[in-house]
This record gives structure tokens, C-alpha cells and sequence, in this order.
């Protein structure tokens, strides 16, 4: 038992953390808990090639169905952990089992954010987190169905985008007065409004979602400004809250997440934690965040199993995301939060290829790129560095992208 590695938690971060123990040298007994009963798998695929279709199971799994018994590792699907008794360093599960631990990784990630309005429990009222939720959505799938989702973010924007392609009709309401304000300039969110109007998606904005409405099955939304949305099935989609309620039972200090330093250590020095769970302190930006990222996931749980290991590898990188929707694929480096300044690389507004740098008082701190490898790429070590860029310099496309802070 003293060396016996517990993970509660079956996704991205848990996934790699086993891979790195193993990797790290660690021989000794590895336990992993998930709530589903599937091995861990990739999630970006859900809202895309996985809910299109084009891909099956086997594409989305992180590891081939043998790898954990191969590795050693006692897998426990279905199998959701209800306690952590830390005094006695034992976790305790749903069917009223108890595992002992030397040392335990708590990657519980995140779950969808509920629209708690009426109607919100109608046949038909879906979110779209994890397997079981794409095999719903897709059961409505049929050309002229009409989808109403709800939330213009990532999540619902791929969703229209495949929706749209099968043929469906579709109509997004966002509560805001653009797609994706979160997390991008408008520059960015006019380019998407405008490309998913000419594939014919329906994009209402400035929209605040009442009510379900139907009788056993929901059959339109009702907006607070009076308005009726005729649908057949809704999606929802307004973000992810932490699972941080089993740590926080434990004791542990929770802060916008598991609270974790650089090495992925919680509180308890018997106990790291990796992933969306979690907030850690970054040090190019200079406070703690909470990153929503499958890079997030895999670097952590390389971190935390160098510390479950009793080696310090720590964890301080630019964040990057993706969205893949129709032709476009939207990598953004860091996280333009305060910006100054939003700089055009390219043309939005004709073409379907640019980059916008988000200066801070001159200091890059993201990157935006539409369709655009090499602004991506590089934007990872500019960011890093925290290079101070001239605007100009950045507009001009006949300098090369590798010169950009020459």
C-alpha cells in the first residue's frame, strides 16, 4: 500500500499521468477510477469528426483497449469515488468499496454548466460532454431538422458547423452580442458570424434563453425578450464547471479549482491533481489560472506523475486551444485578457486565412490564427518570451512570420 499510486479520474490528465509513471520508472501498483464505463478518450472529437460520423470509437480512445493491462495498471470503470478520507489515506467508492493509497492524483475534470430554466428536464434538451451525450444528439439527425443551440462558444459553434453539413436547420442564440466574446476580438467573431450565415447557419445574438417549452418534448425556446425559437431537439452549450467537490470535502484548498503549485501538489503532500479540475500559478502571466485545454491536461499529468515519482519537473507554458469548424481551424496561443491592442495579419473580411496579435502595451500575450500554421507555431515562442512587437511589423505580410520581432 505504501507505494500504491491511486488516480480518481479517467480522461486526458489521468491517461497521461499512468503513461508517465510508467515512463518515470514507477514499478509499483496503479488504480485508476472513472465514472464511465469506458476507458479514457479524447473529447475535442465529440463536437466535431465524432459527432459528424466520420470517426468511430476507436479513433477517440487515448489508448489502444490493451495498454492498461499491459502496463500493470487495475482499471475501474463505472465506478464513481464518493470520499477521501485523508487521515487514513483511503478512498472510498459508490458500491461501498474502500482502496488504500501511498499517493493519490485527483483528475475528476469538469462537467457541462446547466441552463436551470423551465422546461430544462423536456425530452429532447440535450448538452454534449461526453459518449452517451453524442449518441442522443445524433439520434435526432436528419435533414430539415430543426436545432436550436444554445451558446455561441466553441462547443455550440462546432455543433452548428456538423449540424449544418447534415443538412439541419440550425439557429444559434448567444446571450451576448457577438459568438465567442469570452475569448476572442470582434474581429475574430465577425469572421465566424459571417462564415456560418453563408452555410447557413442562423446566428441571433443579444438572446437570453427563458424557457424550454413543450409538453413531454421540447418543442421551441422562449426568450426573455419575448421571442419563440421552433425547434426539435435543443443543444446546449455554456461552459464547464470544475469538479472540484470531492476535493473540497476532503479538505483540500480549493480556489477556482484544486488549488496546485508548479509540481501539480495540492495542499496535501500525499495528493497531486491535474487538469481542468484544477487552477495552478502561471508564471508568464503572473497569476493562477484554470485552463480548459487538452495541452493543459497532458502537460499536468506529465508534472504531477514526475512529482507522485519524487522528481520536480515543473509546469509553467503559454496555454493553446483549438477549434476546428467547416475549413477553418482556430489555434489561439495565450490568453488576451486585458489586450491594448488587436493587430490583422491577412484579411478577415474576404478571406479565410489571417492572425490577430493581442498586444498588452506592446507585449504579445496572444495570438489568434485562422487557418494559419506558421503564425501558430511561432506565436508559442513569442508569447513565451513575452516579446515586445511593432504593430507595423505585423500588418506587413511581405516580412516573414520567423522575423516578425527582428
Amino acid at each position: 500500500m505504501a507505494d500504491d499510486i491511486l488516480i480518481i479520474g479517467a480522461g486526458q490528465a489521468a491517461a497521461q499521468a499512468v503513461q508517465s509513471l510508467r515512463a518515470e520508472g514507477f514499478d509499483g501498483a496503479i488504480r485508476i477510477f472513472g465514472d464511465e464505463p469506458y476507458a479514457p478518450y479524447q473529447r475535442p472529437p465529440l463536437s466535431k469528426k465524432f459527432l459528424a460520423g466520420e470517426i468511430g470509437f476507436d479513433r477517440v480512445e487515448l489508448k489502444a483497449q490493451d495498454f492498461y493491462a499491459s502496463s500493470g495498471v487495475e482499471t475501474h470503470w463505472g465506478t464513481r469515488v464518493t470520499e477521501i478520507e485523508r487521515r487514513e489515506k483511503r478512498i472510498l467508492t459508490g458500491d461501498g468499496r474502500s482502496f488504500d493509497y501511498g499517493k493519490l492524483l485527483i483528475a475528476t475534470g469538469s462537467r457541462v454548466r446547466e441552463l436551470n430554466v423551465p422546461g430544462f428536464d423536456l425530452d429532447g434538451v440535450h448538452y454534449l460532454r461526453n459518449i452517451d451525450d453524442v449518441h442522443s444528439i445524433q439520434a435526432h439527425f436528419r435533414p430539415g431538422a430543426k436545432m436550436v443551440v444554445v451558446g455561441g462558444g466553441y462547443i455550440g459553434l462546432e455543433v452548428a458547423a456538423v449540424a449544418v453539413k447534415r443538412g439541419l436547420d440550425v439557429t444559434v442564440l448567444e446571450t451576448a452580442d457577438r459568438v465567442m466574446a469570452r475569448v476572442v476580438d470582434p474581429i475574430v467573431s465577425r469572421f465566424y458570424e459571417r462564415v456560418h450565415r453563408e452555410e447557413g447557419v442562423k446566428i441571433e445574438t443579444g438572446v437570453t434563453v427563458a424557457s424550454f417549452e413543450g409538453e413531454d418534448k421540447v418543442t421551441s425556446v422562449a426568450s426573455g425578450e419575448g421571442r419563440r425559437f421552433p425547434c426539435d431537439f435543443v443543444v446546449v452549450g455554456i461552459g464547464i464547471i470544475p469538479n472540484t467537490e470531492l476535493a473540497a470535502e476532503a479538505g483540500l484548498h480549493v480556489e477556482n479549482g484544486i488549488a496546485v503549485d508548479e509540481l501539480c501538489r495540492t495542499s496535501d503532500p500525499d495528493i497531486c491533481a491535474a487538469g481542468d479540475c484544477t487552477s495552478h500559478p502561471n508564471g508568464i502571466y503572473g497569476h493562477r489560472l484554470r485552463l480548459e485545454s487538452v495541452h493543459n491536461a497532458i502537460e499536468q499529468g506529465k508534472t504531477a506523475a514526475a512529482t507522485l515519482t519524487g522528481k520536480e519537473k515543473p509546469y509553467n507554458q503559454v496555454p493553446w486551444f483549438w477549434s476546428d469548424q467547416y475549413d477553418l481551424k482556430l489555434q489561439i496561443v495565450g490568453l488576451s485578457a486585458g489586450y491594448t491592442e488587436a493587430v490583422v495579419r491577412g484579411e478577415p473580411e474576404t478571406g479565410r486565412s489571417f492572425a490577430v496579435f493581442y498586444l498588452k502595451d506592446g507585449v504579445l500575450v496572444a495570438v489568434d490564427a485562422i487557418n494559419r500554421a506558421p503564425e501558430f507555431m511561432m506565436a508559442k515562442m513569442l508569447t513565451a518570451k513575452q516579446a515586445r512587437l511593432d504593430p507595423a511589423r505585423i500588418r506587413d505580410e511581405s516580412i516573414p512570420v520567423k522575423e516578425l520581432a527582428g
